[in-house]
């Protein structure tokens, strides 16, 4: 399995195999998977908490790093799609629809190069 063959809904139904081989859907509200997410992204972000921005462009070099990125990157997936199945929500869609409104929010023209918040843009 890779990105280019594997689908979103092929990884939803393996979580989905996975939660229910062990009885876990009973605790796998959104609540707490929305937690548990969040909880996940933090370890992540911890693996380049005290570091420069230069050095964390280059840490997935480091073949031990690496494996710790992709682990917490795979967790944070993991209670992502598991959530969106939870909450029945496809995701691709969510995405799509969301870059487009962020084309709206964010015109090209008006944001190259910045990393302001959208309402710091006012066409002229």
């Amino acid at each position: 399995m890779d990105d280019r063959t594997t689908t979103l809904e092929e990884l939803k139904e393996r979580i989905r195999e996975f939660v229910k081989a062990r009885d876990w859907e009973k605790f796998h509200s959104p609540k707490n998977l929305s937690m548990s997410l969040a909880i996940e992204a933090a370890e992540l972000m911890e693996l380049f908490q005290w570091i420069t921005t230069e050095e964390s462009r280059t840490l997935h070099l480091d073949k031990a790093y690496k494996n710790k990125i992709e682990e917490e990157l795979a967790d944070v997936a993991t209670y992502l799609l598991n959530l969106c199945t939870v909450l029945k929500i496809d995701l691709g869609n969510a995405i799509v629809k969301k870059l487009e409104a962020n084309a709206q929010r964010y015109p090209i023209d008006l944001v190259k190069g910045k990393a302001d918040k959208y309402k710091e843009y006012r066409r002229k």
